[in-house]
């Protein structure tokens, strides 16, 4: 098994190229499901998550021709429409393919999914809104089992709580289904913006795209002839780096990203007194004459995101003064808590708030990551600590960032990959 290792307190310099966002990648890539010709995604980040994906799409009898960084799929002689537990457990964006199929083929079994254990994402939503729009659901031995022999309906779907991955499924699902289909409540994050748009440049009339209320209407079955794209910048991946310049509070840009999917970060490290440069493409952070403390609540888009919590604490642990990080989305997702107090951390836990007491001398040990950005706010704790911190259990990380060592390599930091 991999772990890396890194020495504190290094100066850096230079530029950061960031990846394709893998949550935009993987609904785009169950997207091809529904098409029924040959497509084409670039700008597609190499990172494990997609490959599951594709061994999934793979498995279920599509073409994937993957390079280092785009895939040719083609999903025109899918003949299966099984989801089988051995792959799907491993990740829990595998329920993805569940609208897709179903729209697609009338039937599918899709096995209940697995992933970070950072909180119950039960798909009850997705299963309610498929029932709404005609699908009988049963769920039998672990596996999701769902029938619409007819097509699914086009009908209201109101969610009680706003859910990416649901909203996703159910774009896909309506997409196919015959007559037209409203989300409401629909989740609005970039990834799901970008859905819409594929969508509609391969002839599906989404209207609403980027707000609350989606109206889609469905093709009736026809499959799409769907247009090559290429994946937008990983938002969590810029935020994450640019946290790497502000922990160590050092100069530092990111490149190929997209600064208005990030304006509620970016105002939290202005609010913590970094001056932030952006062009088209382009985010330049510059140090903080002293880093303050923040308060952060983390809520859905466009607010900040609770993919980004983990960093910002580790991030905090260097403020002077206070912080106040409260988690309203996921219920276990400050399990990277105690390995930070293992390096000298200050904080304190009470139910879905963490309360942080900077600044924190921290100092290097061994930690272990316990999901995705766990991870990386292991790795931005070592990159402040006094000598050597080794995280291990990075599958996790490798399941989101693309290169992440030698990123960092490139601007200075010393940090390698190892074996156990």
């Amino acid at each position: 098994m991999d772990y890396l290792q890194l020495h504190g307190k290094q100066s850096i310099n230079g530029e950061i190229k960031i990846s394709g966002a893998k949550n935009a990648a993987l609904p785009l890539i169950a997207i091809s499901i529904l098409a029924k010709n040959n497509i084409n995604i670039s700008n597609l980040p190499n990172v494990a998550d997609i490959n599951t994906l594709l061994k999934l799409l793979s498995n279920l009898g599509a073409t994937c021709n993957k390079g280092t960084n785009s895939v040719d799929i083609d999903t025109s002689k899918l003949n299966q429409t099984k989801a089988t537990y051995d792959i799907v457990k491993t990740m829990r964006a595998s329920i993805l393919v569940l609208g897709p199929i179903l729209t697609r083929f009338g039937h599918c079994e899709v096995s209940l999914p697995g992933g970070c254990a950072i909180g119950q994402r039960p798909v009850d939503l997705h299963l309610k809104a498929l029932e709404q729009m005609g699908a009988n659901i049963e769920i039998k031995s672990g596996y999701i089992e769902a029938t619409a022999p007819n097509g699914l309906k086009g009908c209201e779907i109101i969610f009680d709580k706003i859910t990416v991955t649901g909203t996703a499924n159910i774009l896909m699902a309506a997409a196919l289904a015959h007559g037209e289909t409203t989300i409401v409540n629909a989740a609005r994050e970039p990834e799901v913006v970008q859905l819409c748009e594929v969508l509609s440049q391969s002839g599906v009339k989404v209207e609403g795209v980027g707000t609350a209320v989606l109206k889609i209407s469905g093709s009736g079955g026809k499959l799409l002839n769907m247009v090559d794209f290429s994946v937008i910048p990983d938002r969590i991946e810029a935020g994450t780096y640019l946290c790497a310049g502000a922990i160590l509070n050092q100069k530092l840009t990111i490149t190929n990203t997209e600064p208005k999917h990030l304006g509620a970060v970016l105002s939290k490290f202005e609010e913590m007194g970094f001056t932030i440069e952006t062009t088209d493409t382009t985010i330049t952070i510059l140090p903080a004459e002293k880093i303050k403390p923040v308060k952060i609540v983390t809520q859905e888009y466009p607010a900040f995101p609770t993919d980004m919590q983990a960093q910002f604490l580790a991030l905090a642990t260097q403020a002077e003064g206070v912080s106040i990080i409260e988690e309203r989305l996921f219920e276990n997702r400050f399990m990277h808590v105690s390995e930070l107090q293992r390096m000298g951390a200050d904080i304190t836990l009470n139910g879905h708030t963490a309360t942080i007491s900077g600044k924190s001398n921290l100092s290097g040990a061994d930690v272990m990551a316990t999901d995705l950005r766990a991870s990386s706010a292991l790795v931005l704790a070592g990159l402040i600590a006094d000598g050597e911190t080794n995280v291990h259990r990075i599958y996790h990380l490798d399941r989101g960032y693309e290169s992440l060592e030698k990123k960092l390599q490139n601007v200075g930091i010393n940090i390698k990959r190892l074996k156990e």
